[in-house]
């Protein structure tokens, strides 16, 4: 019943988002077009936090570094949108491996002030590196093409952008289904039992920052296709809120969570466009609210993976499975 329930309103949406350009303004557009960058940051910040439990605070930094590089990648060679959108993954990727690297030995606290550090370093670049990204005046970008047709307006990036996020989402079910999966969330509940269990706890760990990482310069580099400018401001501490905000409200370690998260607070933060300076207010209230009265958030993704109790059965398949993902 449950996956029937899911698979109904997965087709409700494909049917809405399908008439949508038909019948929706240019700015609608724009909104929808920027959801599903949310859902895609969103989905990477589930792989690290909800899916293997790492407190990671910089995926705001590769969602700029997607972006830059995807801008200045149209503005030098014009290639094809896919390119450049790709080539953003990619670097944003290795980054998040480099700084998983570095961050495998903490927990806690002490990562989620690393990561946050790293990502105030990133945006000082953003705002300093004048040469590259033009500083506190912003980062124009040329528009992005598609073998000759460039995406000029909301409405010409639409179907590319609802595309690309129904793939990440699609990629997002298969990673949690895999072998690899079950070697995240046996990451996220213990490293010890997780090693115990023949998991190599510390490429788990460097795999999944890489792939939260690539999420985010994906979603970077599907932002230039349908907007022309970018601005430093825009990636600092108060975007770094929301899209946590989004997974936990949303629900750690559920996709429909994440999902859901997306959407609610990606359309609150444009209702709040106007009064910039209560923004991060309000979302403190919020989530305190959540904390105290719904503290699995809207959707729980850990209810139907209870973790193993010490020396409880553990289900055929389970160890396995995650050892042969972490070998």
């Amino acid at each position: 019943m449950k996956i029937d329930l899911d698979r109904g309103l997965l087709l409700a949406c494909a049917a809405i988002l399908a008439v949508l350009p038909f019948v929706a303004s240019g700015y609608v557009l724009f909104i929808v077009n920027l959801l599903m960058v949310y859902i895609v940051l969103a989905l990477g910040l589930h792989i690290v936090l909800g899916e293997t439990g790492q407190f990671a605070l910089a995926h705001i930094a590769f969602y700029g570094i997607g972006i830059y590089t995807a801008g200045i990648i149209n503005n030098a060679w014009h290639p094809n949108f896919l390119v450049s959108i790709l080539v953003s993954a990619v670097v944003a990727g290795a980054l998040g491996y480099v700084l998983g690297a570095l961050a495998i030995r903490m927990r806690d606290i002490y990562l989620a002030l690393s990561t946050f550090a790293f990502g105030e370093a990133m945006q000082w670049v953003f705002l300093n590196w004048v040469s590259v990204t033009n500083g506190s005046n912003g980062y124009r970008m040329s528009p992005a093409q598609f073998f000759g047709y460039e995406l000029v307006s909301d409405i010409r990036a639409y179907p590319f952008v609802v595309l690309a996020a129904a793939a990440m989402l699609w990629l997002t079910v298969y990673l949690s289904r895999s072998q690899l999966g079950s070697a995240f969330r046996a990451v996220r509940e213990s490293d010890v039992a997780a090693q115990a269990m023949g998991v190599n706890v510390n490429r788990v760990k460097r795999i999944a920052f890489m792939i939260s990482a690539a999420y985010a310069g994906l979603a970077g580099g599907l932002f230039t296709t349908f907007s022309s400018f970018i601005h430093p401001d825009s990636l600092g501490f108060q975007a770094t809120v929301l899209i946590l905000i989004m997974i936990v409200v949303g629900g750690i370690g559920s996709v429909r969570g994440a999902i859901a998260g997306a959407v609610i607070f990606g359309l609150i933060s444009e209702l709040l466009r106007q009064v910039l300076s209560f923004q991060e207010i309000i979302y403190g209230v919020i989530l305190i609210v959540f904390m105290m009265f719904l503290p699995k958030g809207l959707f729980s993704g850990r209810d139907a993976r209870q973790p193993v109790a010490a020396g409880a059965r553990r289900p055929s398949g389970t160890a396995p499975e995650a050892k042969e993902a972490g070998s």
